[in-house]
């Protein structure tokens, strides 16, 4: 697999610790959305119980070719009724815990991947 070093203005994940992410040089302690280029860190969900529609719709309003949800400190699936609109949009996701969906992020960015992440922070 070819890797790619991250272009000067791409958002890419420098550290992960349960209640925190680094993107390029600053600190997160709220869930938030990552892609290449955009990033909304109020995104809001402060679980996955906590997942709507509305999350999601944010996260497929960046038109993603694939999506993670990191789920917080543990992995947990959320019920299917909950990613209707991802099924419905026919994009490929994923769900794991936040610390491997931060590791994939950046493995899919430096392919080259159009990769949106959400990732719940538990504080």
């Amino acid at each position: 697999m070819q890797l790619e070093a991250g272009g000067k203005n791409d958002n890419l994940i420098r550290a992960y610790a349960p209640g925190s992410v680094t993107i390029n040089d600053e600190t997160y302690e709220t869930s938030l959305v990552i892609s290449r280029s955009s990033l909304i860190n109020d995104w809001g969900p402060e679980s996955v119980d906590d997942l709507t529609a509305a999350h999601l719709d944010a996260i497929l309003e960046l038109d993603p070719e694939l999506i993670l949800i990191g789920t917080g400190d543990i992995l947990k699936f959320p019920p299917a009724e909950k990613l209707r609109a991802l099924i419905e949009a026919g994009i490929g996701y994923e769900i794991m815990d936040t610390g491997a969906a931060c590791r994939t992020y950046n493995v899919l960015m430096a392919e080259g991947r159009e990769i949106v992440a959400g990732l719940i922070i538990q504080g």
